[in-house]
């Protein structure tokens, strides 16, 4: 027996192996005997192992847990019903042999030391270890008041990989507005140290990444160049670089069709020769104030798109790159053979989205949000043939089952396939679930391991003996967990990876890597430039966060004083958000002296000399806008504002017939803005246009009944009533602006309108 005092533990240990060393075995016992009298002893003496306890209950592990043989130590985890419990002793015992080992805590928690778990683990390995824990006062040893069990193994198999994963700080929200924050870790289950943070302070978003089967090839999205398909492939190595020429962007695939490419959850074939991607892309991406679940992402559109590193060109893979489908999530099977995707019919958003916009508002994405719309996916496969495709067959168990089947990963044998499963859409479902099929398709089997809440990101280690996953089940803030998955398919309870993840932090995307727990180092950046300052202010200004959004663009100019769009938000937010109109002006002019086609730029302009009342250079630059940006631009540039301000400025000039034009058009784009029809009413009212002018009237009082707070519209749709000789109508309208008067103090109006409704009401 052997006592620890640091931490009060004491290990009794005897049995046939040590009949050599007898002698000294009972010196030992002799000279520490009245310590575990006063330990362990009297509790063991006490215990009955069929007697009537109160429940305790072991949170950690869960019974039936396998341990892989390189990993740290786990936390036992207890919660005892009895609140007078003060001391716990917890209890070893063994199949191959009677002894048991015993540690005793004053915590409802207790960690092996490194010594005394590589003891466990061996005593475990391949057998089931009965664990229990007995409660008791530390005055009252002989009276055990709570019990409770858990059982644990060790596997023979070790993972024998270290995990490449990211941390992201939440709400989602603030990791956009700040991507500096997200860092990159790299380490092996069995360091006692937290993984070492290999990436970090990146100024620009850093997404989904994948090595090759043998490690050696490293992709990742970067927002790089002011590009959201850009993407980086590099060689592995202690000292990493992530360097401009080792960038690609996905937007080259048929550049010239002028449509944007996102580029998400792209994979690097296992020879490191080809990566798939999903191009031609649209997602439903919007953030939300639910701290675990604070984004809704899953794609709509896109078909698969394959870039070969030997010639450096993109193509299209036939038989996954039909545009009436959305072709998402491709993995590789081990020999590169075979292409497992997500597949579903692509939709159209009903609400107006700017076409190159990446986070969408809530109303963007209200049939998904509030409509109660469901969005599935079915997983394919396709031969791969050197990117020559072929037929796409949906894949028997994870297809036409009314859910949503999506991340599928290969085993890397080629022997299983696992997916999650969810009711609707893709990441961060509080209801995936991780399934598993023949890699061929087949029957699938619920793995044992899922939690309670989000199983997701999962990873295969190279030995296909052990998967890596995500769960909220803890924390908002996802953890890894590890499961076993044996030659029959079948995975043991989660083991949860506390050591690697920090308690602050959503850890995500965690893959194993076929090198060794040192291959990876630092990985520094070389390719952030302005455009990558601009793309962060431009996400921190989408967010609210006005002041960092100006530090940011005004970074971006320091690097490239030429940077149009920096210079068109800056002008912005200082004229309109700082108040500081004369720097603000400065940067729009300068925006356009550098390019006079930004129809940003007009748009800012126009609108200051409209705020100033100078209408013939608002009209001349908010036409230009209209014109240069037919379909609009994220934030206040859509067509509906552009043009209803527009037709605003026209109609003030006095060009009526000119501003109803544009005011009809915004009307059209935006029919359930009752402002829009009221100033078109008034325009059309100014030309004599009463019955269309008074329908728009009446359209904007039913959308927004509150919008009529002025005389003037109902007091020119009496007159004009009055010319046509319809007195009932020049009375009902004369008798509408006569209230509005009134309520607006304009006591000089009201007794004109009062004088003109008497003259209406004598010739009705």
């Amino acid at each position: 027996m052997r006592v620890r005092n640091g931490w009060r533990t004491w290990v009794v240990a005897s049995g046939a192996g040590l009949a050599v060393v007898g002698l000294i075995v009972a010196l030992v016992k002799l000279a520490v005997g009245r310590q575990a009298g006063r330990g362990a002893e009297p509790i063991l003496a006490a215990y009955h192992p069929e007697g009537a306890y109160r429940p305790l209950n072991v949170r950690y592990p869960p019974d039936g847990a396998l341990f892989p043989p390189d990993i740290v130590p786990p936390t036992f985890l207890w919660e005892d019903s009895q609140s007078t419990v003060d001391t716990w002793l917890v209890r070893f015992q063994f199949a191959d042999a009677p002894d048991e080992l015993h540690f005793r805590t004053s915590a409802t928690q207790w960690t092996p030391s490194a010594r005394e778990w590589a003891t466990l683990t061996r005593r475990s390995r391949e057998k089931t270890a009965q664990v229990t824990v007995l409660g008791w006062r530390r005055r009252e040893p002989g009276r055990i008041l709570s019990r409770g069990r858990t059982s644990l193994r060790t596997s023979r198999d070790a993972v024998d990989a270290p995990l490449f994963y990211r941390e992201v700080n939440l709400p989602f929200i603030e990791a956009v507005k700040d991507p500096t924050r997200i860092r990159w870790r790299f380490g092996s289950l069995g360091s006692a140290q937290s993984a070492r943070v290999v990436l970090e302070g990146l100024p620009v978003c850093g997404n989904c990444h994948s090595f090759s089967a043998d490690g050696a090839t490293l992709g990742m999205d970067v927002d790089y160049a002011n590009s959201k398909g850009s993407y980086a492939i590099t060689r592995t190595a202690r000292q990493m670089t992530l360097a401009t020429s080792e960038i690609i962007t996905w937007d080259d695939y048929k550049r010239d069709e002028g449509e944007l490419t996102f580029g998400f959850l792209s994979q690097v074939s296992p020879d490191g020769r080809h990566v798939i991607s999903t191009v031609k892309d649209r997602s439903v991406f919007v953030p939300r104030p639910d701290l675990a679940f604070s984004q809704l992402f899953f794609p709509i559109k896109g078909i698969l798109a394959v870039y070969s590193r030997a010639t450096r060109t993109f193509r299209a893979l036939p038989g996954a790159d039909d545009p009436q489908y959305v072709q998402s999530n491709p993995a590789w099977s081990p020999d590169g053979k075979y292409i497992v995707f997500a597949r579903s019919r692509a939709y159209q958003l009903k609400g107006a989205v700017a076409r190159n916009k990446v986070l969408l508002d809530p109303d963007e994405c209200a049939e998904f949000l509030q409509g109660g719309k469901s969005f599935r996916y079915d997983l394919y496969r396709i031969p791969f043939n050197e990117g020559n495709g072929g037929v796409a067959e949906p894949l028997a168990g994870a297809a036409n089952n009314e859910q949503s089947n999506y991340f599928p990963k290969y085993s890397p044998d080629g022997k299983w396939i696992v997916f999650c499963r969810a009711k609707s859409f893709m990441l961060l479902q509080p209801d995936s679930e991780l399934y598993l099929i023949p890699a061929s398709g087949g029957a699938a089997r619920r793995l044992r391991c899922n939690t309670d809440r989000m199983n997701s990101w999962h990873s295969w280690s190279p030995n296909s003996r052990w998967l890596v996953f995500s769960s909220k089940a803890n924390s908002p803030y996802t953890q890894l967990f590890l499961t076993h998955i044996d030659e029959q398919g079948e995975s043991t309870p989660p083991v949860v990876l506390a050591h690697l993840t920090a308690p602050d932090r959503a850890a995500n995307i965690p893959e194993f890597v076929n090198l060794g727990p040192d291959a990876i180092a630092r990985i520094r950046e070389q390719f952030v430039d302005d455009y990558s300052f601009a793309r962060t202010a431009y996400n921190c200004e989408s967010q609210g966060d006005i002041d960092r959004a100006i530090r940011n663009y005004e970074q971006a100019l320091q690097l490239n004083p030429r940077n149009v769009p920096a210079h068109q938000r800056l002008g912005f937010l200082l004229y309109s958000a700082r108040h500081q109109p004369n720097e603000g002006l400065a940067h729009t002019l300068e925006a356009l002296r550098l390019d006079p086609d930004d129809g940003c730029a007009h748009f800012d302009l126009g609108m200051v000399y409209f705020e100033q009342g100078e209408l013939d250079r608002a009209i001349q630059h908010l036409a230009a806008a209209v014109r240069l940006l037919p379909n609009g631009f994220e934030g206040r540039y859509n067509p509906p504002f552009m043009e209803f301000n527009l037709g605003k400025a026209l109609l003030l000039k006095g060009d009526f017939a000119s501003g109803a034009e544009h005011l009809k058009r915004a009307a059209q784009l935006r029919p359930n803005k009752g402002e829009i029809h009221h100033v078109l009413a008034l325009a059309l009212a100014r030309q004599g246009l009463t019955e269309e002018a008074a329908a728009h009237y009446a359209q904007a009082i039913q959308i927004q009944p509150g919008l009529d707070q002025t005389p003037d519209l109902a007091d020119l749709l009496a007159q004009n009533y009055a010319q046509m000789g319809r007195f009932p109508e020049a009375v009902t309208y004369a008798a509408k602006a006569l209230q509005l008067a009134r309520k607006s103090g304009n006591e000089g109006l009201a007794n004109q309108i009062l004088q003109r409704l008497e003259q209406y009401q004598t010739a009705r």
